[in-house]
């Protein structure tokens, strides 16, 4: 007999007598507590996702804008050659997280019936791509380095590559912003690295590729993901929209392009932002996008830089008066003038690009215009000001001063001459101008006026003291005046080392002439090689200041070199020498001679001769005049001066230019024992 188990129901008495208890169904312990709804939204059952996370891609052909990383993934997992670490590099919001997930999913998908293998199309429904997608599968690890920098987070990581995957057939461990570990930690990771687990595979993306040791980058394959243009990203805006039931204009997909800056995500946040502003049903315009950003009108910024190159300061700062009113950053400004500076410069040098389908009508049409107008010095010249501007506008305290400060700037040299034209305008050269050159390269369709006005605005940016007032006529009759008064600068030749000494004199360098006078002396002189011995109290830089000024003066590359050899006398010595000699042969000369014997005590001075140079030496027929300096530095009394002693007044037949000692007195009024001799007058005399 089996016995009885008294606590089972089928036994229990009372179990058809006692009733059961009821459900509570009316208000709580504390009162009325009505029922809480289910958390629901105005648009459905689910919280909003902006777009950025919405239209993430899935699968690699959805990467837009990075042909050459999808097809050399694509390659790789087909050839079955996939690396065990990939180095994602690139800036913000181009898919380098997302592609690590693509990654990930395609290293562990098993297919739709669950038995497939790696594959670079990832079929999305099975358990690991779900769970990937997710963002729950325990084999694909994501580790912000931002926030984990030490070596601790690290050999976490190196300890869980030790073990097999749980799940999947691969573990992934994800590192974003790997730049931020810390050195300790790259070092900790360099050997797993290098020689990872079979079922490991590691995927870094960084911004800042510069900041990651060559040591992890050398064990990676590295892919550098590319900034999308703004023509591939307005397209795919526009696929967006057409998907959430939105229209936009292509202006204002352009202007969220533009502002974008190559990224994605940045971009989605923009057209989220201005679907939200947007009221329903009315398509985005580009003005409430420009709104949105605070951005300047794209026609506003071609008028204002019409102006500025035209001079006009009170409509250039009425245009940023206006710009300012709306909400604009003039900060911005001068960022869109920049911009479209560099815009007309392609235009100008790139006609081509005038029929690239990707720019807009305006730029097309009043950019073209414009960059015909201007000449490319005043490109150039405004771009550096605008840079420049740019940076004291950021470092101003009142960012409006600062920028109408530079704009102002700009107005005020717009119509300045390129350098080249100015020289031809001041030396009155024929110029070489294009047609119709006004001002600061300003190229009008028609030649320019001959009125006075129209003469005397060409000068309008030089005067800051150089020129101003009087009529226009006077102010184009100015450049051939002066063009009169400036004279031809020869290129001196230098046939000796006497000239070199004589230019250096001119030029004023007065300590290195009296080296060269008294403390050099010349061993070789084969311009532009010149070979010197100094003495002792020469300082060392004398050969490279002298070689400076000659190439200056003729443009050549002069060598000076030094030499032990004893070389020449110096100048000095040599023209202490010469004066020595014309000294003696002007005291054994006969007419000296008598002259010292009829007057006791007289001594023969200064022997002065025309023919000799300021040294004292022989002038050089192949000298340069205009080297040549009117200064002397020998020589010296009163009295005519006379080519040679031969040229002394008298008779040939009885000696030069004296009378016979024993001849007798000639007639003469002024008593004069000697009259064949030039006596000074009575001015000189005084």
């Amino acid at each position: 007999m089996t016995p009885v188990d008294p606590s089972s129901p089928d036994t229990d008495p009372c179990r058809d007598t006692l009733p059961e208890p009821e459900q509570p169904s009316g208000p709580g312990l504390f009162g009325d507590a009505p029922a809480t709804p289910p958390a629901r939204t105005a648009a459905g059952t689910q919280p909003y996702r902006v777009l950025a996370r919405q239209y993430r891609p899935r699968h690699f052909d959805d990467l837009i804008g990075q042909d050459a990383l999808v097809r050399t993934l694509r390659n790789a997992f087909a050839l079955n050659r996939v690396a065990h670490a990939f180095m994602l590099t690139g800036v913000r919001g181009v898919g380098k997280t997302t592609t690590a997930r693509i990654i990930a999913r395609a290293l562990n998908c098993t297919g739709i019936d669950g038995q497939g293998g790696p594959t670079a199309d990832p079929c999305g429904v099975c358990p690991n791509c779900t769970a990937i997608l997710a963002d729950r599968h325990p084999d694909v690890v994501e580790m912000d380095a931002a926030s984990r920098t030490g070596v601790d987070d690290v050999r976490e990581i190196i300890e869980a590559t030790r073990f097999r995957p749980l799940q999947a057939r691969t573990k992934v461990f994800i590192i974003d912003e790997v730049h931020m570990l810390s050195r300790n930690a790259f070092n900790a990771l360099l050997k797993t690295l290098e020689e990872p687990p079979p079922h490991v595979t590691f995927i870094f993306a960084t911004t800042e590729l510069r900041k990651v040791p060559v040591t992890v980058l050398s064990r990676c394959q590295r892919f550098d993901l590319r900034r999308i243009d703004a023509e591939v990203l307005s397209a795919h805006f526009s696929r967006i929209l057409e998907q959430e039931g939105v229209s936009a204009s292509p202006q204002a997909l352009a202007l969220i392009a533009r502002a974008a800056d190559g990224s994605v995500r940045d971009g989605l946040s923009l057209l989220d932002q201005a679907i939200a502003q947007n009221d329903p049903g009315i398509p985005i315009s580009e003005a409430q996008v420009a709104d949105m950003l605070g951005l300047a009108d794209r026609g506003m910024v071609l008028d204002l830089l019409e102006v500025l190159m035209a001079g006009d300061t009170a409509s250039a700062l009425a245009v940023t008066d206006t710009a300012h009113a709306r909400g604009a950053d003039l900060g911005m400004v001068l960022q869109d003038l920049l911009e479209l500076i560099h815009t007309l410069t392609r235009l100008k040098t790139i006609p081509h690009l005038r029929t690239a389908p990707g720019m807009a009508e305006a730029e097309r049409l009043r950019g073209s215009a414009l960059a015909d107008r201007l000449a490319m010095p005043v490109l150039g010249r405004a771009w550096q000001m605008l840079l420049k501007g740019i940076a004291e506008v950021e470092a101003a305290p009142d960012r409006r001063a600062a920028a109408e400060m530079v704009l102002i700037r700009l107005c005020y040299v717009a119509d300045l001459p390129p350098p080249a034209e100015l020289v031809r305008r001041l030396t009155g050269a024929p110029g070489t101008q294009q047609p119709g050159y006004q001002g600061g390269g300003v190229v009008a369709p028609s030649p320019p006026s001959s009125s006075p006005t129209a003469s005397s605005t060409g000068f309008r940016a030089i005067a800051g003291g150089i020129m101003s007032g009087g009529s226009g006529a006077a102010t184009a009759r100015q450049p051939h005046a002066m063009a009169d008064s400036v004279p031809d600068v020869p290129v001196p030749v230098f046939h000796s080392f006497r000239e070199v000494a004589q230019f250096v004199e001119s030029r004023r360098e007065a300590m290195l002439h009296a080296h060269l006078l008294h403390n050099v002396h010349l061993v070789r002189f084969a311009p532009p090689v010149i070979e010197l011995r100094l003495e002792s109290n020469v300082p060392h830089t004398l050969p490279a200041q002298l070689a400076a000024l000659l190439g200056e003066a003729n443009g050549q590359r002069w060598t000076i070199a030094l030499s032990s050899a004893p070389g020449e006398p110096t100048l000095a010595e040599q023209g202490r020498a010469a004066g020595e000699s014309r000294l003696a042969q002007a005291s054994n000369h006969p007419v000296v001679r008598a002259i010292l014997n009829a007057f006791p005590g007289a001594r023969l001075g200064t022997v002065i001769d025309s023919t000799v140079d300021v040294y004292g030496l022989t002038r050089e027929t192949h000298a340069d005049p205009g080297m040549m300096t009117a200064s002397p530095i020998l020589g010296g009394g009163h009295g005519d001066r006379f080519d040679s002693l031969d040229e002394i007044p008298g008779d040939p037949d009885d000696g030069p230019g004296f009378a016979p000692l024993d001849a007798e007195p000639a007639d003469d009024p002024s008593g004069d024992a000697f009259p064949g001799l030039n006596r000074p007058t009575q001015s000189e005399q005084s």
